[in-house]
């Protein structure tokens, strides 16, 4: 019933509206050499009116009186033109608007395309109503960025946590992953990530993107599940008139010494009378690194066999207080083979100049093979040592007993595998979209399907184990060490088989996306307004599908295969030695589907816990207004309504491997949420902002699975939480920014979020077991407060050459507090950050841009924040900080062609966690630096 009011009250409006008696205008703005020109500002003087154009430089007048009019273009670094237009009653005209660069003003400093995609990305944020940054294509090119992670992480405000040395994770403003949204032309993007909504950035090739954009401050038009903010990725359009681009490069790792390869290519067209367009691309990548990785956990805890029984005669332990030490030390070495793909095909079709419609397509497709020998020492503490055992020195244990194991992590031998671990990740999206002029009334939709997935067939692990006596060298604790204690120990000969397993993991998220807008010129407080409402529905599906396997050999292995992995150059310090591990090729060819050679145990507390099935279905409507109450002072208001239905099913598991069935939970709720933004043009070139706006996260799926798990060996339990509330926050932003002609900004601004039912992992005790029990809740308040400035200029008033030098700065300070958050003991813990929140970040680039050389010098810095809370300030992760410093260069050579080079992480950043204090370290990963080199073509002939 409600399906049909909606259907009845649409028509209605149509009918109403019927057909104006003036005309419409529509048209596209380009430049000079016939490219789109994103977000310029058209006006009509003489009636008051004026629209920014779209990513694809593409505007529309509605209701405009019929006779000679005149648009006038105004465009940050470019002259304002002028063009006369006829219109005609009830009919719908079409332009094009060709605007030239203002070479005289800058006075011999030379435009390249650092300026041209400076430009438009500063237009964008200019002539925007809400809090915007943007990125183009042209500035991507111009730093040595092969994702878009990477690309993104240059935009105030923003950090990433990177995945073997790119950036895969994005946190806006200090919020995690999960809290913010990413969006392929407007149009939710699906995560492969198994246990939370976190979207793979590294997935998708820099060069496949013709803009980036990141809202600060969300308009009710956008989906409101973007608490931090909401990342839009614009896809290449068909281009006006013939393009075809190539990049094919090299490079090497430093790290592995091994090659890199990468290629792409676009072309497209415009047919002869302007209606039909098409943008065909694709892009390779083909990476051979790795990394060198240690890893440490710490306690404060020992224990150790008295020699006494109880009256039970189970034998009485002894604690003694020492100081921090590493308990388990691993050193890993990683070797990783990363294909990545992605494919484009865009097409549009103007119907007449009252209708338009597309099909925007993308396939992204990710292999990771990854081979993984990992050397571990675990202390054996407890009951399996005595008090002649053990040293202890100053507090710290120094001497003990360690089970060591070596493990080589692998796959099966095919073509495919490659005796390797392969991690296949693709996401793809497929939208059919139309835009439409009904008199007065402007109507565009999209539906799409999108789908992403991550399979991890026969991943293969063969372990070998010992114990002896190890040295604990916690000296420097930042880099902790274990060590054989006696000379003889540790002999390879001396490992006996401790198993082998295999396992398959699958993920899948599907999402079904479609939404309608519709838009009204309306004079409520002002001249040139417009209303503007729509409705949105949003149908997910997450699913995974694990299963694990313990094989057993019935007889011995013959002729098992051993490689050394000692390199003197492991980049965490030459003191970690690897040693001897089974070689991989030995682990891919092992039979082990054949049950005369194996024997084959299913292993179901490796996987029951980890499997779903979640539905989400989310309805929206919004309605809003945008008035210009003076030639100076706009406003944007409106109410967006989310409806959200989820529907989780989980395991119900005891002692780890008994099914006692599933569990179906089911929640329901509505978010009301309002917002405005007030914007003031103090002059032409200096912008205030004031908003104040409503934004919310939906918990992970794993988190709203009603899974039981209870562990008698371990005494634990595991909980999900089908009933978790969203999170939510109350967000209030203030900016201003003043916009210079010769190309650049210098901006400054606060923001401050009200956040509420943020959710962490809560560690108790069981009352009715006394087991530790583990589950996801809702923690009470938590605040945000933050400052970014940015500054962009050329400095054009140098002398000489040195006119052609340009910098790029940007800083934001982040502060932040969360409530509610208990200890083990139920305690509050005071004084705690909220996970995610580095309270320093900073972007800077220094670049020079001749008439054909441009050299560019960009430096990356993030603070350390708390990563993962424990169960008290002793157990919680943090995320250190990072400094990233990347050099490229590139010389034009014609027109059409030109070679870059690029370096990055010339810094050699590690990944770097740490347990409670800076320099107690949990994980420090190496990945070396990076080369690439290579030649770039572009050749377009547009349709002026």
């Amino acid at each position: 019933m409600k399906k049909q009011y909606v259907i009845l009250f649409f028509a209605l409006v149509i009918s109403v509206l019927g057909f104006a008696q003036n005309g419409n205008i529509q048209g596209t703005v380009i430049d000079e050499k016939g490219l789109a020109v994103p977000f310029a500002n058209v006006l009509i003087e003489t009636i008051n009116k004026g629209v920014i154009s779209d990513a694809d430089g593409k505007f529309l007048f509605v209701n405009v009186p019929s006779g000679n009019q005149t648009l006038k273009v105004m465009y940050l670094g470019y002259s304002d033109t002028e063009t006369n237009v006829d219109v005609t009653e009830g009919e719908t005209v079409s332009t094009n608007i060709i605007i030239e660069p203002k070479a005289l003003e800058l006075d011999g400093v030379v435009i390249n395309g650092y300026n041209s995609g400076q430009a438009k990305a500063l237009n964008a944020q200019k002539n925007k109503q809400n809090i915007t940054n943007v990125v183009s294509t042209d500035q991507i090119g111009k730093f040595p960025d092969a994702n878009i992670g990477d690309a993104v992480k240059r935009i105030p405000g923003i950090t990433m946590q990177v995945d073997q040395g790119e950036a895969r994770n994005i946190i806006v403003r200090g919020l995690a992953p999960q809290l913010n949204s990413v969006t392929l032309n407007g149009s939710r993007v699906p995560s492969a990530e198994g246990d939370n909504r976190n979207v793979q950035m590294d997935l998708i090739p820099a060069d496949m993107i013709q803009l980036i954009e990141v809202n600060k401050a969300l308009t009710p038009d956008m989906d409101a599940d973007a608490l931090g903010g909401s990342v839009n990725l614009v896809t290449r359009s068909s281009p006006n008139g013939f393009r075809v681009a190539a990049t094919l490069g090299s490079g090497a790792n430093t790290i592995t010494n091994s090659r890199i390869l990468n290629g792409s290519f676009l072309v497209g067209d415009k047919s002869n009378d302007g209606k039909f367009g098409w943008m065909l691309s694709a892009s390779i990548n083909d990476n051979d690194f790795g990394s060198d990785n240690i890893e440490a956990e710490w306690t404060d805890e020992f224990e150790y066999n008295s020699g006494e029984v109880d009256n039970e005669g189970e034998p009485i332990l002894e604690e003694i207080d020492v100081n921090p030490y590493t308990n388990v030390f691993e050193q890993r070495t990683y070797l990783v083979q990363r294909i990545r793909r992605s494919f484009s095909a865009n097409l549009d079709y103007a119907l007449n100049a009252n209708n338009k419609v597309f099909l925007k397509t993308m396939y992204n497709w990710r292999d990771d093979r990854e081979n993984r020998y990992r050397l571990e020492y675990e202390i054996l503490d407890g009951e399996d040592i005595g008090i002649d055992d053990f040293t202890i020195t100053d507090g710290v244990p120094t001497m003990f007993p360690a089970e060591a194991k070596r493990q080589t992590k692998g796959g099966i031998d095919n073509d495919r595998n490659k005796n390797t671990r392969l991690e296949d990740q693709r996401m793809q999206n497929y939208s059919l979209g139309g835009e439409h002029l009904l008199g007065k009334l402007e109507f565009d939709w999209l539906a799409s399907y999108a789908k992403a997935s991550e399979e991890r067939l026969n991943e293969r692990y063969i372990e070998y184990e010992a114990e002896y006596i190890v040295n604990n060298d916690n000296s420097n604790s930042e880099f902790p060490n274990f060590t054989v204690a006696n000379a003889g120990d540790g002999n390879i000969n001396d490992f006996e088989l401790g198993e082998i397993t295999e396992e398959n993991q699958y993920t899948e998220e599907e999402d079904f996306n479609f939404f309608a807008n519709f838009k009204l010129p309306v004079n409520l407080l002002g001249d040139n307004g417009s209303l503007k409402f729509g409705v949105r529905a949003k149908l997910k599906n997450k699913t995974r599908d694990n299963n694990f396997y313990e094989l057993e050999p019935l007889g011995d292995l013959s002729a098992v295969r051993f490689i050394d992995q000692s390199d003197s150059n492991y980049l965490a310090g030459s003191q970690y030695a690897a040693g001897l591990f089974v070689d991989p090729e030995y682990l891919g060819e092992l039979d082990l589907s054949n049950e005369s050679l194996f024997d084959i145990s299913d292993v179901p507390d490796e996987y029951l816990r980890a499997n779903f099935d979640v539905e989400e279905k989310v309805y929206a409507a919004y309605a809003m207004i945008d008035e210009k109450l003076s030639d100076k002072f706009s406003v944007l208001a409106g109410v967006r309504v989310e409806s959200t239905k989820t529907q989780a099913t989980g395991n119900q598991i005891e002692d780890e491997e008994n099914v006692l069935g599933t569990i179906t939970e089911e929640k329901d709720y509505v978010n009301i949420l309002p917002g405005i933004h007030f914007k003031y043009n103090l002059t032409d070139n200096t912008v205030l902002r004031l908003a104040w706006t409503n934004t919310l996260a939906r918990p992970n799926y794993q988190d709203l699975v009603p899974s039981i798990d209870v562990v008698n060996d371990d005494e634990e339990i595991f909980l999900g939480n089908p009933d978790l509330s969203a999170t939510k926050s109350m967000n209030f932003d203030l900016m201003a920014e003043h916009y210079f002609k010769n190309v650049g900004i210098i901006s400054g601004g606060v923001f401050h979020k009200q956040i509420t039912d943020f959710i962490y992992t809560f560690q108790f005790e069981d009352s009715a077991t006394g087991f530790d029990a583990f589950q996801p809740q809702n923690g009470d308040d938590a605040t945000i407060t933050g400052a970014e400035v940015s500054f962009q200029r050329q400095l054009d008033f140098l002398p000489g050459f040195a006119k052609n030098f340009s910098i790029f700065l940007n800083y934001t300070y982040l502060t932040s507090s969360a409530d509610g958050i208990r200890n083990e003991d139920g305690d509050e813990r005071p004084e705690l950050d909220l996970p995610g929140t580095s309270p320093n970040m900073f972007n800077g680039s220094l670049a020079y841009g001749g008439e054909k050389l441009n050299l560019r010098l960009s430096a990356n810095f993030s603070d350390a924040y708390i990563d993962e809370i424990g169960g008290n300030a002793f157990e919680d992760r943090y995320y250190d900080e990072q400094f990233f410093l990347d050099f490229n260069a590139s010389l034009t050579l014609n027109d059409n062609l030109r070679v870059y080079f690029d370096l990055n992480n010339i810094t050699d950043q590690p990944l770097r966690y740490y347990q409670g204090v800076k320099n107690r370290t949990m994980q420090a990963e190496y990945y070396g630096r990076r080369i690439t080199f290579g030649l770039k073509y572009d050749l377009f002939k547009g349709n002026k």
